[in-house]
């Protein structure tokens, strides 16, 4: 059966905007897995990457996160369908930090207007037969047994063989059992330091299949020690002083640990073995395995770098580790036999390795470079080879990817020509041509005429505005004395007030709260409306202007938002207690997840809320339940469903930040009639996140989806972008 794949990220709160670095992480992990130096992101987890069917990455030109909050009502199939949302940082060049930099793209004839370019596959067919990875194993996948080295291999590379004169006194591993391919493999490493009698072991660690650690042991040697060769093996006389194990005591270690069908798994292990005087029949040599020409060999750090995307070896660590170089070249032999030969000879290591040494030589020679002198030699170098396109990585495996977009779209970095095309034809080309590639790009845009700074200025305000006025309530009437103490008392068990001010223009005296968070507002609403606060029967309600005519619809789509699903906001919490208070008062919550608690971005301060996520809806609807009415500390609880997922608490509270405290607010406003260039804008977003819809529809099941709205970042002003990802389901939403 199918494995599915899966993707999570922990993205509740602050830690919810992501670097471009951090996305080229994730869209080079999903492309290429554990290959090319890609590694699993810091940031999110794909489970079972190799089972991925496809990434497609929709990028929508020039669009903002101010986009996505303006028109959130227009955006239905994103926010309904997207589990996982971040705030993604702007960047001038957005199509290389993206894919990288030095893309071998060659545009391809498409329909008028349509920009199509795809990869040059360097690596053909043909040029695998002379790989001699290829000659020496063949084509095909095969079991673990192909791999081991034969009698006659080993003897060719120096290996303790039994009977041979150079191996007089060599203890057998007693390992004579008949290998299969289902035989155990077990990674094997020494650190070894020069002695009277030549290299002595000075420690072994031994791994299993899973990587665990089964031996880790200093051996003290039985010679004078010459040279500790620290630098290599982080041995020093200190360490090895109060070591009482000899080499014979890890001989009869090794042969109690190994199973008689054992496979030991090294990087040039005959050395291993020679200092462990002992001999063992069935091997794995990974220097070896990755063959290459006239006998010339990989270097273990090199290979774990560019196969499992793993640093060995770090300059800052004192000596190898061997652990960490068994544990290697172990994930080293099960890549090769779990992804067979031609997959191997595809990734096309010799030339990463000479990209590897010119990448070096270009850095030494910077380095080298006098401070104030050849800056114009500087500028005809060729740039460091710091980030490499991967799109070339998926070249090198065969894999052609996509790139659609726009003509005209000059920033975009991706094509030239006239504006002609419409998002309408890139679907249509996209409808056709992703189902054939394994790693596509579609770009969509508004249009030119919606492009313009001054617009995305506008934009902005008219945000700021909405989510101010979402965010602000009116209570009133109350006496002309009333206590100002108990009202600010009573409204801050609802959650965090950015400001309270006394509204003077009425006959009696109302009471603006701007609060800090949507949740607080619409649970003042909820809670307090029609009761008596400092002696007065009071009534709560938001502003009245043309922007909130659909305020109660959007709170709604809020909490129906997919990514608030299992997250309910808590109010009322006494600002002394710890998040280690908070863990410790909800740990009887059944299937609490995550524990989120907003800080003052100034002082650094927590707030006197939080928001909970649970593995379950249910048990968010019980907890809802079970909260409210709650004491804790002497203090009464208030709770409700969450409306504003983290990255969008993050930009309120930057938000509130960087315009201050607000003034009076005007009660009533004239109300203003949509501009016609606003409601035309609004049928085009409509319509591109139905494009979207379709596209995503046709997706197959295990596609990782990421929608990206890239920000923008000009000498005009910065916005920041917006995420949404996931993986699509059989039943075509996206996978946690």
């Amino acid at each position: 059966q199918e494995k599915s794949c899966r993707l999570s990220a922990a993205l509740l709160g602050e830690d919810s905007e992501i670097s471009q670095d951090q996305l080229y992480e994730l869209l080079k992990y999903a492309a290429l897995g554990r290959c090319h130096n890609a590694a699993q992101p810091s940031w999110c987890r794909i489970y079972h990457q190799s089972h991925l069917a496809g990434v497609v990455v929709v990028v929508l030109h020039e669009m903002s996160q101010l986009h996505f909050y303006r028109f959130y009502l227009q955006f239905k199939h994103l926010r309904k369908v997207f589990r996982h949302r971040f705030t993604l940082a702007p960047s001038t060049n957005f199509p290389v930090s993206l894919y990288g930099e030095g893309a071998n793209l060659k545009p391809q004839n498409t329909p008028q207007g349509v920009t199509c370019i795809s990869c040059e596959c360097i690596t053909k067919s043909s040029d695998l037969q002379c790989d001699p990875i290829i000659q020496r194993y063949g084509e095909k996948k095969q079991g673990l047994t192909s791999y081991t080295l034969t009698l006659k291999e080993q003897k060719e590379n120096d290996y303790p063989i039994e009977g041979s004169p150079k191996c007089q006194g060599y203890i057998s591993t007693e390992c004579d059992q008949q290998r299969t391919d289902s035989s155990p493999l077990f990674g094997l490493d020494c650190e070894m330091c020069l002695t009277a009698k030549g290299n002595e072991v000075t420690r072994v660690s031994l791994v299993d299949a899973q990587g665990q650690c089964l031996l880790n042991e200093l051996v003290k040697p039985e010679s004078t020690v010459l040279n500790y060769r620290t630098r290599f093996s982080g041995i020093t006389r200190k360490m090895l002083l109060p070591v009482k194990t000899r080499l014979s005591d890890i001989q009869t270690r090794l042969k109690k640990i190994l199973p008689h069908d054992a496979v030991l798994v090294g990087h040039s292990l005959n050395s291993d073995l020679q200092a462990l005087e002992m001999i063992h029949p069935s091997v794995i040599d990974t220097s070896l395995l990755f063959a290459r020409n006239e006998g010339r060999r990989f270097k273990l750090k090199f290979l774990a770098k560019a196969v499992l995307g793993k640093e060995i070896q770090c300059e800052q660590k004192l000596g190898h580790d061997p652990t960490e170089d068994a544990r290697a070249a172990l994930e080293l032999a099960q890549f090769f036999i779990e992804q067979g030969p031609t997959k191997v000879a595809e990734l096309n290591l010799e030339m990463l390795l000479t990209a590897e040494k010119l990448a070096e030589v270009s850095q030494n020679k910077a380095a080298l470079q006098p401070q104030g002198c050849g800056f114009q030699e500087q500028l005809n170098e060729p740039p460091p080879l710091s980030k490499p396109c991967f799109l070339d990585c998926l070249q090198v495996t065969g894999q052609k990817p996509l790139l659609l977009g726009r003509q005209g779209l000059d920033s975009s970095g991706l094509c030239q020509s006239n504006l002609s095309t419409s998002n309408k034809q890139i679907l249509q080309r996209a409808l056709e041509d992703v189902p054939l590639s394994k790693f596509s790009i579609i770009q969509f845009s508004l249009g030119p005429e919606y492009l313009a700074s001054h617009l995305h200025a506008g934009l902005y305000e008219k945000v700021r505005s909405k989510l101010t006025d979402m965010l602000t309530i009116y209570a009133g009437p109350f006496e002309e004395n009333f206590c100002m103490k108990s009202v600010k008392k009573e409204f801050g068990r609802c959650g965090p007030i950015q400001s309270l001010t006394v509204v003077t223009e009425t006959f009696q005296p109302y009471v603006c709260i701007q609060y800090e968070v949507l949740e607080a507002a619409q649970l003042a609403v909820e809670s307090l409306n029609g009761a008596e606060v400092a002696g007065s029967c009071i009534k709560v309600q938001r502003p009245v202007t043309a922007a909130m005519l659909d305020c109660n619809v959007l709170i709604k789509e809020l909490e129906l938002d997919v990514e608030n699903e299992g997250v309910i906001y808590v109010a009322g919490l006494k600002k002394s207690l710890t998040e280690i208070d908070l863990q410790e008062e909800f740990s009887q919550l059944k299937d609490l997840e995550t524990l989120f608690l907003p800080k003052d971005l100034q002082s650094g301060k927590h707030r006197n809320c939080c928001f909970l996520k649970f593995q379950k809806t249910q048990s968010a609807v019980d907890a809802l339940e079970a909260i409210n009415g709650w004491t804790m500390k002497g203090s009464e609880l208030r709770s409700r469903n969450a409306l504003a997922p983290g990255h969008l608490w993050r930009w309120i509270s930057q938000m509130n930040h960087n315009s201050g405290k607000q003034g009076k607010h005007i009660f009533y406003e004239k109300m203003e009639q949509l501009s016609d260039s606003e409601q035309d804008l609004r049928k085009k977003v409509k319509k591109l996140d139905h494009h979207i819809k379709k596209l995503y529809g046709s997706l197959q099941s295990n596609t990782l989806c990421v929608v990206l709205f890239p920000g923008v970042n000009s000498t005009q002003g910065s916005q920041s972008g917006l995420g949404l990802m996931g993986i699509k389901d059989d039943e075509g939403r996206s996978a946690c």
